[in-house]
């Protein structure tokens, strides 16, 4: 996207996102040292996020080892190495999270499979409010390729990131696929010099408006301090509270 652009949008915001963090995780199956055309587009994030002054941290998970299971640490059941303990606060510590992942086989990457298990690891933990831990944060999804699928790929990602607590604003989605079947990746460079999803509007608009509605929400949030903890303390529910719950009178017979 156009820099000029995303400094004009970014100039309208004021600062108001100031203080926020955010951690961009690419699920691409290329080795570290290879491009990766999910970086690509997640460059943009960046730039929008950094523009308005949004703390940016890049998690690429082809660079670690994460170990199967959904445990935090998988080394205390029978693994002998998971780096996920090692990255996981940069995670949990990041008030928007937004998986970047590949289509593969109409598909979300292993490794993006992989980075949901490793949350899904943390599900039995609470916040300070006892909450699930991931409450008052929130979720978005970019998704790269050049075959079908970014509605079904962001339709996984995100429920499953809502499932452990993340909050999903709308148009929390945004990709490239370009034509359908093989063909350019985004970024690729064309014939003519330029390069593949650039100059997409649909891609630029849907990018602009995932990372907009992503810092609006964290806002939101973190300016509210979190979901109100009202019905949805998994500590009061553990205790017996069971706040707005009633005890049905069963009857034989029903």
């Amino acid at each position: 996207m156009d820099s000029e652009r995303i400094e004009q949008l970014s100039s309208a915001a004021d600062g108001c996102f100031a203080g926020l963090k955010a951690v961009l995780v690419n699920a691409t199956l290329k080795h570290p040292g290879v491009d990766s055309h999910t970086d690509t587009l997640l460059d943009v994030v960046e730039q929008i996020f950094t523009s308005c002054e949004v703390e940016v941290d890049r998690l690429r998970l082809s660079e670690h080892r994460l170990a199967p299971g959904v445990y935090p640490d998988m080394t205390e059941h029978g693994w002998d190495h998971d780096d996920w303990p090692k990255i996981c606060d940069r995670v949990i510590g990041a008030d928007i999270c937004i998986l970047g992942t590949p289509i593969w086989l109409g598909e979300k990457s292993s490794l993006a499979q992989a980075f949901i298990e490793k949350l899904y690891a943390h599900s039995g933990q609470t916040n300070e409010k006892g909450q699930y831990l991931f409450y008052g944060k929130v979720g978005g999804c970019v998704v790269t390729g050049n075959e079908d699928g970014i509605k079904h790929v962001g339709m996984g990602v995100l429920y499953s990131m809502q499932h452990v607590g993340y909050t999903i604003p709308p148009q929390a989605d945004c990709g490239w696929i370009g034509e359908a079947g093989p063909g350019p990746s985004y970024g690729d460079e064309q014939d003519d010099g330029s390069r593949a999803g650039f100059d997409n509007e649909f891609t630029q608009r849907n990018t602009t408006f995932m990372a907009f509605n992503c810092m609006h929400m964290a806002k939101m949030l973190k300016d509210a301090g979190g979901i109100p903890a009202v019905g949805n303390v998994r500590t009061e529910w553990d205790d017996g509270s069971k706040p707005g719950w009633p005890n049905p009178e069963y009857r034989l017979g029903d």
